[in-house]
């Protein structure tokens, strides 16, 4: 992991939306104002919560994008055991770089 930096307002507004979908709000899962990327930035990864406080617990939302290379990729928002928010994670299916940063129009969802 890297060090941690201000979440910026694409991360904050993708992760609102996805709490929005769940009908979920900042009261049930405050987004910290400091986040850590992952994987050095390629894929957009973050960790959302404190790393050294409580380890994964499981998935809110799984959201799908293509991106402007036209390769799908998976998006999902995660919780740790203490039931706060821990990652915004990205997985493009081929591990390459991620061009386009997605919007909320953008993702689509399995129901």
């Amino acid at each position: 992991m890297s060090e941690r930096r201000k979440i910026r307002e694409n991360e904050r507004n993708l992760i609102l939306f996805l709490l929005e979908k769940l009908q979920l709000n900042l009261n049930d899962y405050p987004i910290n104002e400091n986040v850590e990327e992952y994987e050095g930035g390629v894929m957009q990864s973050i960790g959302i919560g404190n790393p050294d406080v409580s380890p994964y617990e499981g998935d809110l939302i799984q959201a799908n994008y293509i991106d402007a290379d036209g390769t799908e990729v998976v998006i999902t928002l995660t919780k740790d055991a203490n039931n706060q928010l821990l990652d915004l994670d990205f997985w493009k299916v081929d591990f390459s770089k991620l061009i386009t940063y997605p919007t909320p129009e953008n993702l689509s969802f399995d129901e």
